[in-house]
């Protein structure tokens, strides 16, 4: 690692989502600029060349310390800067593509939105191995201390090797559930449907509950799709949602600019249609975030219209104050 490399990896691995700030303009806001810019590749590139020169300089403005290391290191180069930095990014923008939310890579040349999802954005099984393989490193460091073993260096860097390979196999085993839990869910009927798509999406706290969706000729079904070893998977547990019926204010509502915009962000898009005293209110929700779920990723549009399917107001909503 070069000078400030430590630090420059964390900055860059950060970095990304100084984009959530966006948050504070509201929930329109969010949707144009949260998981865009700044996670895309060539925002992302943007990101780690402006870091690295930024360390560069700094590197020049404030020398080592110790004489011996100014007679050694040389000035911190723009290419291993760079580096170091795009690494980090990578590692940012790699976690939150295995995430259910996704990212804009290749904004901003095309709007669509890249997601496996395999993991959460917390995911505690993927953070335990980090922590664990940070605090191993040290651990064996004061075990190696109290015995009176020699220090040897490239400890740590083994603990980091091991525990990348650990989290790749972690992220796999994680593919190979959420491919089971899709199948498994398309494999059943659900009160007499036969399902036409399924989604599923994990459960941060328990690798082999996944939250299964089905779509059948006229409803939505959502289903616990358990795959630990002998658990049963029941489909007439599921939760069924009416699809509304075809309709002018319907299809008026999901060609509406805002709606266009996030059915290129939503999984499971999930139409609401109501009648006002005036005209109608078309509600268009992302099914993949469960009823509760307040987090910000979580947005709706709402579209209102008069008696002649005018549009008379429309935008983005977070979940959590849908009536602000």
């Amino acid at each position: 690692m070069p000078r400030f490399g430590t630090t420059m990896l964390v900055v860059s691995g950060i970095a990304p989502d100084l984009d959530y700030a966006s948050y504070v303009g509201g929930a329109g806001a969010f949707m144009r600029f949260h998981r865009t810019a700044l996670h895309s590749i060539a925002g992302s590139a943007v990101m780690a060349c402006a870091v690295a020169g930024a360390f560069c300089v700094l590197d020049r403005k404030i020398p080592p310390r110790k004489k011996a290391q100014r007679q050694t290191l040389a000035p911190l180069a723009f290419p291993a800067a760079f580096a170091v930095c795009a690494v980090g990014a990578a590692g940012h923008v790699l976690l939150d593509v295995a995430s259910g939310v996704g990212v804009q890579l290749l904004w901003p040349f095309r709007a669509h939105w890249s997601a496996w999802n395999l993991i959460n954005d917390l995911d505690l099984w993927a953070l335990l191995l980090l922590i664990v393989g940070l605090l191993l490193p040290m651990l064996f460091g004061l075990v190696n201390e109290e015995v009176g073993a020699r220090k040897k260096g490239p400890g740590v860097s083994r603990a980091a090797i091991v525990t990348l390979a650990l989290l790749a196999a972690y992220l796999g085993a994680r593919a190979n559930l959420h491919s089971r839990a899709i199948d498994l869910v398309l494999s059943r009927e659900y009160h007499g449907r036969i399902a036409l798509t399924a989604a599923a999406f994990p459960e941060s706290s328990a690798p082999f509950v996944w939250r299964g969706l089905a779509e059948t000729d006229n409803t939505m079904e959502e289903v616990d799709v358990p795959l630990g070893a002998g658990d049963e998977f029941d489909p007439d547990r599921s939760i069924t949602r009416f699809k509304p019926e075809d309709s002018r204010p319907l299809d008026a509502g999901e060609r509406s600019a805002a709606a266009q915009k996030f059915l290129l962000y939503a999984k499971v898009p999930f139409a609401r249609v109501e009648p006002l005293e005036a005209g109608y209110r078309v509600e268009l929700h992302d099914l993949r975030f469960p009823d509760g779920d307040t987090e910000p990723a979580n947005v709706f549009v709402r579209v209102d219209f008069n008696s002649t399917l005018q549009i008379t107001h429309e935008g983005f909503y977070f979940a959590s104050n849908p009536n602000p």
